[in-house]
């Protein structure tokens, strides 16, 4: 996997974004700065838009609210979350009407009833399926429940497996985590809908219609890696949770196809790395990896240096990439 160069702004190469959402267009309370103005940029060079999260708690629209009171217009059809990919991966198996329990918040029981599912609290007979999805207020009961149906044979189906989420107290556990008290009560493992396995930007692809989508997310192991499972390419951003350290060491299946600052890279070209050899050069930029070392030369815009750092290192396996010498190279381009 290396990176790719585009001399038209991605918007006008990929007919649809499907955006992340926490670290991408908002962290925490507040929108990434440049958001609202890189989603309407895109939408008028004529991509369609998506909000593609793996938050299984909150409604589409309760989310639509959100991103519009952030200055980010949204309705609840551009939202698409994991707990819709969750009801949708049941409807496909039973008929309209089943009894579906649901481990989770008002989001993924309003998914399940969308989809023709009567969504369910206790683990009788007719149950056919347990879809669990985060809640805060998850108790033993419910999980009780959910592992009672699932022991009895019914299709087990998590919204996401996300073991953590951060918090304003720190990082506390996420669906992931509880996901596991089932599984290891069962012995058996869900069906997971969210990112970064299929079902979620499946889900996705279908509601903009998109036949050659980008997928914009700054977590590799559920955005970038979701990108690689589905055959799109996918946009790094850095304005969340992953780091140019983390860009440098990532595994051929969570490398991005393109690597930008915020979401408004969706908008902009993007030079191409020329690899030769132990040389990978971006603009300015000059970095040789060889001999289980990297050296960088050079001026510019630091995200070129790290474009071309990341090709270099990328197609040189003697270089360690969380070694020394690569974090001697990230300090030089200032990180």
């Amino acid at each position: 996997m290396s990176l790719l160069a585009a001399d038209r702004p991605l918007n006008e190469l990929y007919d649809a974004m499907l955006l992340d959402l926490d670290g991408v267009v908002y962290i925490g309370p507040s929108a990434v700065p440049a958001a609202p103005e890189a989603v309407g940029k895109a939408r008028a060079a004529g991509a369609r838009v998506a909000f593609v999260t793996n938050n299984a708690g909150r409604t589409p629209a309760r989310i639509a609210e959100l991103l519009t009171g952030l200055g980010v217009a949204a309705s609840p059809e551009d939202v698409v979350t994991s707990a819709e990919a969750a009801a949708r991966l049941v409807s496909t198996r039973f008929p309209a009407g089943s009894d579906v329990l649901v481990v989770g918040d008002t989001g993924l029981r309003q998914a399940v009833r969308r989809m023709g599912l009567r969504p369910v609290t206790v683990a009788t007979a007719s149950v056919v399926a347990v879809v669990q999805g985060y809640t805060p207020r998850i108790t033993r009961d419910l999980l009780e429940q959910g592992a009672l149906a699932v022991a009895r044979g019914a299709f087990y189906v998590a919204s996401n497996a996300d073991a953590t989420a951060p918090s304003e107290l720190g990082i506390t556990p996420a669906n992931g985590s509880f996901v596991r008290v089932i599984a290891h009560a069962t012995g058996v493992e869900p069906v997971v809908a969210g990112k970064p396995m299929r079902p979620l930007h499946e889900e996705g692809i279908l509601r903009t219609g998109a036949r050659n989508p980008l997928i914009v997310g700054d977590r590799l192991d559920t955005d970038i890696e979701g990108a690689t499972t589905h055959g799109a390419a996918g946009m790094l951003v850095l304005s969340g949770v992953a780091t140019p350290a983390d860009a440098l060491a990532a595994p051929a299946h969570q490398r991005p196809r393109f690597l930008a600052w915020d979401v408004s890279g969706m908008n902009e070209t993007h030079p191409a790395v020329l690899v030769d050899g132990p040389r990978a050069r971006c603009r300015g930029w000059t970095v040789t990896a060889a001999d289980g070392a990297v050296r960088v030369e050079g001026s510019g815009d630091r995200l070129d240096g790290l474009r071309a750092l990341c090709a270099a290192v990328w197609a040189n396996t003697s270089v360690d990439p969380a070694g020394a010498s690569a974090r001697a190279a990230l300090a030089r381009l200032g990180w």
